[in-house]
């Protein structure tokens, strides 16, 4: 469960007030060894070697037993263990490393098969500027550790990957390694392999479905009538989320050409107080999505247009439906939320995904599941999140972000959003004008069918090679 400040939630009410109220970085081709030369080994020790402890301790090493150099980038970690309750979530950091700290990425994931030992997952990650590993090499050191998000006493003695008397490093297969995708080390618990989750469905199971929604935000402002024509709105009614007086300004959103395409900008801006900050969203006026696949390629930015940076300002893709009530168990949203500066007791960049049951807005109690990533993700991002009838999996540029439980699966249609507020004005105090900009490249949803990102990529590439912009065959709900 996450704790994550009511203003939080206050931003998904008020998008659906919007909704309601109103007439409403590419995947890196980076080289690397092929998957059957490839072999990896990762050595394991703990530095927490008690039945319960305030933080968990897995270190790693990693060698490249093969005989050809292998990008980091390409190399996936799981280290398995058992939530101590179903709603209890963790953080994940990294204490010391030999390749440092700042190119070692943890995200935190659900097992699709439950054991009586595992049920989550710790994957360890490295970004471009770990480089490579000769043949024979390792990392070194990675002494990394993670702990409840409510900071109570964790029990590791029931968790798979976890072993006490392990002291010093040895290979230990109770961990995976996956290479280019390819799983080329450990045994994961019985009917989790790791690459379940990027291998779903064919798209065309289960029959039906397969009705698209497609946006090549090729408008020419925010008064283009073809934009409220294909289902648009953008918000101009007042109200949260964010700085409290901020106004929701329809002009910030514009659009542009980037990389031959038509974008769409959304611009932030303040001049740090309320009546000077103006915020922007764009959303279906419609409720008529659930389950399928939805994808966005946004750019998100970590520094402003101009003027000083530092504000706590949410960058999003998300959908949502409304509350009926508090602890209405008919609520969803699934979110991609960047904060490039921190924010909701986040010291500097983070990036997650949401999955939310439902919330009770005073007092404050929020029932969802969640995923992060603590490194920029400055740049252009192909987000891909889909649902089906068993579980919630978000992808970042192709690669697995997390996978969210059954329990948060939708219950009613939702909206397709995109925004940019400021969260407070206490990340920059100055009253130097200044903007934040995101972009939107397109917009995808597939009724009823699971495709995975190559899948998304191609069908894209499809409309853009016939010409086609806009296409929207969902029904109503």
């Amino acid at each position: 469960m996450s704790t994550r400040s009511t203003s939080h939630r206050t931003r998904a009410a008020c998008a659906l007030a919007a909704l309601l109220g109103s007439a409403a970085l590419a995947g890196l081709p980076a080289t690397t060894a092929a998957a059957a030369d490839g072999a990896l080994t990762v050595q394991y020790r703990t530095g927490s070697g008690g039945a319960t402890a305030d933080q968990s301790e897995p270190w790693f090493k990693v060698r490249n037993t093969g005989s050809s150099p292998v990008q980091l980038s390409q190399v996936k970690i799981r280290y398995y263990f058992k939530a101590d309750a179903p709603n209890t979530t963790y953080r994940f950091a990294c204490s010391w490393a030999v390749k440092g700290c700042s190119v070692i990425t943890g995200t935190f994931g659900t097992l699709a098969h439950p054991t009586a030992t595992a049920d989550r997952y710790l994957e360890i990650g490295f970004t471009p500027s770990a480089g490579s590993l000769a043949p024979g090499a390792d990392t070194g050191d990675m002494q990394l550790r993670f702990h409840r998000s409510d900071w109570q006493t964790l029990r590791q003695s029931d968790d798979y990957s976890f072993d006490g008397t392990r002291t010093s490093y040895a290979d230990w297969n109770k961990v995976t390694a996956q290479l280019a995708g390819a799983t080329v080390w450990g045994t994961a618990p019985e009917g989790n392999d790791p690459t379940d989750p990027t291998d779903p469905p064919d798209p065309t199971d289960p029959p039906g479905g397969g009705q698209t929604l497609f946006d090549d935000f090729g408008y020419t402002s925010h008064t283009d009538p073809a934009l409220s024509a294909h289902g648009w709105n953008v918000r101009s009614n007042s109200g949260g989320p964010g700085v409290p007086g901020a106004t929701w300004d329809p002009s910030a959103v514009t659009f542009v050409r980037s990389g031959g395409n038509s974008v769409m900008n959304l611009r932030t801006s303040t001049a740090g107080t309320g009546a000077s900050t103006t915020h922007t969203e764009v959303l279906t006026k419609d409720m008529k999505f659930k389950n399928g696949t939805y994808a966005a390629r946004v750019r998100f930015s970590d520094a402003p247009v101009y003027g000083p940076d530092g504000d706590r300002i949410v960058q999003t893709f998300f959908t949502i439906n409304d509350l009926k009530a508090p602890m209405a168990d008919d609520y969803a949203e699934y979110d991609f939320e960047y904060l490039p500066n921190g924010g909701w007791g986040e010291p500097s960049n983070i990036l997650y995904t949401t999955s939310w049951e439902t919330y009770n807005p005073d007092p404050w109690q929020a029932v969802n599941q969640h995923s992060e990533s603590r490194q920029s993700f400055a740049g252009w991002h192909d987000l891909v999140v889909t649902i089906d009838n068993n579980a919630i999996t978000y992808y970042v540029d192709g690669r697995h972000f997390g996978t969210h439980d059954a329990a948060y699966l939708p219950e009613r249609p939702m909206s397709i959003n995109f925004n940019q507020w400021l969260i407070d004005l206490d990340g920059q105090t100055s009253t130097t004008p200044r903007a934040y900009d995101q972009q939107v490249d397109y917009v995808l949803h597939v009724k009823d069918q699971v495709l995975t990102p190559a899948q998304v990529t191609a069908k894209i590439d499809a409309y853009r090679g016939s010409g086609t912009s806009f296409v929207d065959e969902v029904p109503a709900s």
